[in-house]
């Protein structure tokens, strides 16, 4: 496959370091769009400031693919409404940004490959969700047909577009895995609500892989669900973890009031159900290597 030069939104945050690495390993030139400069000397950093405005418009120069991790931590703050409006924004206007660079800037980028989040399909029960389920017009909701609008704008550039709506990313580094895994190391572990709320997983490795796949160019453009094929319940997802870190669960489940009343509206995160289909990103011929999640956490904590 011919070599490319990819430019990376958020290539610092969690996902972004792996993929860069993965892409540097196959022979790819890399460049990130950061607030600040970074330390991988194999790696050139073009600086933006999304809430001012501001952007190196040299950063398009010779790049053929974009991309988009950008975004604030939906789970890192409580959503007030002042929060709300950045987590949507640092999605939305990041990319608006690059693209009005796009319209007036001489270019060869052909390809967009954005992030987007099962959140668009929020809290759903048992519903076996594919690409064309509705989303809810809840905040996640919102929040992700807002993302997913802003990257789609790219269609009027004459750019290829795919958009990725990822799951719960199990990793050490980070994000969910390590917080429900805490307290059962500790021996307090135990399911969130009624623990049947199904969990959307992926292992980082599949995730990376599956960017991977794209910038090949072997799915066309177009949105997928980037979920491990074999969803799990929060009550399965706490048993696997507790078996692999070999540690009893002897708590009772923690209950959905005592949640909503520390998480306010960001409950929604922990104690939503959203049981999502890998059908078509499978049917596009891409292979999962941790399908499900015991071998998933075997890798994570081997």
């Amino acid at each position: 496959m011919a070599k490319q030069h990819i430019l990376i939104t958020g290539g610092s945050g969690l996902l972004g370091k792996d993929l860069t690495d993965a892409l540097l390993r196959q022979g790819h030139q890399v460049s990130h769009l950061s607030r600040t400069h970074g330390k991988n000397q194999q790696v050139k950093t073009y600086l933006w400031n999304v809430e001012q405005g501001q952007i190196d418009e040299a950063c398009v120069d010779g790049v053929d693919t974009i991309i988009h991790l950008a975004g604030a931590g939906i789970a890192d703050k409580r959503w007030t409404e002042e929060r709300k409006k950045l987590l949507i924004n640092s999605r939305t206007e990041s990319i608006r940004l690059i693209y009005d660079v796009l319209k007036k800037h001489p270019h060869n980028v052909k390809n967009i490959i954005s992030a987007s989040a099962t959140g668009y399909y929020s809290n759903r029960g048992d519903e076996l969700l594919t690409e064309t389920s509705r989303p809810m017009h809840d905040f996640l909701g919102t929040c992700c047909i807002e993302w997913e609008k802003a990257v789609d704008e790219g269609k009027q550039l004459g750019l290829n577009v795919t958009k990725f709506r990822t799951g719960v990313v199990l990793t050490q580094q980070g994000g969910a895995l390590p917080q429900l895994a805490m307290p059962i190391k500790l021996g307090f572990g135990s399911a969130l609500g009624s623990g049947k709320q199904w969990v959307p997983w992926i292992h980082w490795q599949d995730v990376v892989d599956m960017y991977l796949y794209a910038i090949e160019g072997h799915c066309p453009p177009g949105v997928y669900n980037m979920v491990a094929p074999h969803p799990v319940t929060n009550q399965q997802l706490t048993q696997a973890v507790a078996k692999q870190l070999h540690k009893p669960l002897w708590l009772p489940n923690v209950p959905a009031f005592v949640l909503k009343r520390i998480f306010g509206e960001m409950n929604l995160v922990v104690l939503g159900s959203t049981r999502v289909s890998s059908h078509k990103i499978e049917q596009a011929g891409f292979q999962f290597k941790y399908p499900d999640v015991a071998k998933a956490l075997q890798n994570i904590y081997g």
